[in-house]
């Protein structure tokens, strides 16, 4: 077997992780569930999840890969012994998942930046805009081809490998995307609306923290370090031993959470300069800010800058996703990596033929009542395989891992005992409260 891919730096493993993590809903989700459930009280309690839940999630996915060099059936099996291979088996099988309907709606970026690199969106009116979404779904080729095309780029990074692909891609589209958010961001900070959107993110309602604004919080901490799905563990697969783990985790973490701040500081600004009504989803991204992007002077430009940096964040989540089925191949069943690249990727495309027709030709198709094949995979993946497979992270860290072999990895054996306190009580909890969350049963 070939020795194992290896980051080149700890630059390159913290901006590849933060690629992994900072996706889509750090953009449609985290700015509206911020302002709906008490703006600035909000952020403080999901700061408090983050850092009691999710950073030692994180850790513990990051140090388990890092200590069996393995991908995730390998690792869970080498560290938790061979009946939680499982657990590795949900994220390789989340990882199919997730990846088959997330690059559908990459694609959805795509197309859309290529519509503002042209102009596509001056003119238009509301009616127009939402015309042009909904008749965009409708379109199987459209969907297919687009979807083609996202998939076609994951693969093409994904196949140079941990050094020359993703690290290399990585250090190109992270400070990319960090420099397009941050022009948006002066942009939004000159509108008339800006006030207003710093007053809907930030204004403390301590009111609205209800128990489903608490589980909120602490759904996303977890949701929005891509945890459960065997990305962290296989890049920790690929970490020095020399790196400090803590302290990557910690600027993995707090990135994203910054770059979700912000990306709201520069969404709601704009929304209410146009007097435009903020929402979650697909529909905030595709039909209410093209509206302002129509009416704003160099409106154009900043569509196109806004559309690839969106284009930008998927893919950074992406490619860890494919990373890590390719991780399995590689690593199980001593497939080269091209093989296992163009071969897992593929298989991932006609998995994302159903989600890609179920707004058309599989409109009808429901795996469960009332959603659509596209969403019936979104919910399987976000409300059982991650949750479950954070857990089973949680379980054996905190339980199977031995303590003097987890304090190895700790460069400051001073906080060892707060994180492993948090990973076997704090974090197990949690996650079983956010399962429950997702399955209706509280909140």
């Amino acid at each position: 077997m070939p020795p194992r891919d290896h980051w080149s730096s700890r630059l390159g493993f913290v901006l590849a992780a933060a690629g992994s993590a900072i996706g889509l809903g750090n953009v449609w989700k985290f700015p509206y569930i911020t302002g709906v459930y008490g703006g600035g009280a909000f952020v403080l309690v999901y700061l408090a999840a983050v850092a009691l839940v999710g950073i030692p999630i994180l850790v513990a996915e990051i140090l388990i890969g890092r200590r069996a060099r393995k991908d995730p059936v390998g690792a869970m099996r080498a560290v938790g012994g061979r009946a939680w291979a499982g657990v590795g088996w949900l994220g390789v099988g989340a990882s199919f998942v997730i990846l088959s309907y997330y690059s559908v709606v990459a694609g959805w970026t795509l197309a859309y930046a290529a519509r503002a690199a042209s102009g596509g969106f001056t003119g238009l009116d509301a009616a127009a805009i939402s015309t042009l979404f909904d008749a965009f779904l409708a379109d199987p080729t459209r969907q297919l081809f687009w979807h083609a095309c996202f998939m076609a780029l994951v693969i093409a990074i994904v196949v140079g490998g941990v050094a020359k692909g993703l690290e290399r891609w990585n250090k190109v589209l992270m400070p990319a995307l960090v420099a397009i958010l941050l022009v948006l961001f002066v942009v939004a900070l000159r509108s008339p609306g800006a006030a207003a959107g710093f007053r809907f993110m930030f204004h403390a309602d301590f009111h609205k923290l209800t128990p489903k604004a608490w589980l909120e919080a602490l759904g996303h901490s977890f949701f929005t370090l891509s945890l459960g799905m065997g990305a962290m563990l296989t890049y920790g697969s690929y970490l020095s031993t020399k790196t400090d783990l803590l302290r990557s985790a910690v600027v993995i973490a707090v990135f994203d959470a910054l770059m979700a701040l912000v990306a709201g500081l520069v969404i709601f600004p704009i929304c209410f300069t146009f007097g435009l009504q903020p929402a979650a989803g697909p529909g905030l991204i595709f039909k209410t800010l093209p509206v302002a992007f129509a009416q704003m002077h160099g409106g154009s430009l900043f569509a196109l800058l806004f559309f690839l940096l969106l284009a930008f964040a998927a893919l950074t989540s992406a490619i860890s996703l494919l990373e890590v089925a390719v991780a399995y191949f590689v690593d199980e069943r001593g497939w080269p990596r091209p093989r296992a690249t163009l071969g897992m990727g593929g298989v991932i495309f006609l998995l994302g033929i159903p989600s890609a027709l179920s707004f058309s030709r599989l409109a009808h198709v429901h795996l469960y009542p009332g959603m659509t094949l596209f969403d019936s995979l979104d919910t399987l993946a976000t409300n059982y395989l991650l949750p479950i497979g954070g857990l089973g992270i949680a379980l054996v860290a905190g339980w199977r891992l031995a303590r003097p072999v987890a304090l190895e990895e700790f460069r400051d054996p001073r906080l060892f005992p707060y994180w492993h306190l948090a990973i076997r009580y704090l974090a197990p909890v949690a996650v079983v409260l956010i399962l429950l969350f997702k399955m209706g049963v509280v909140g």
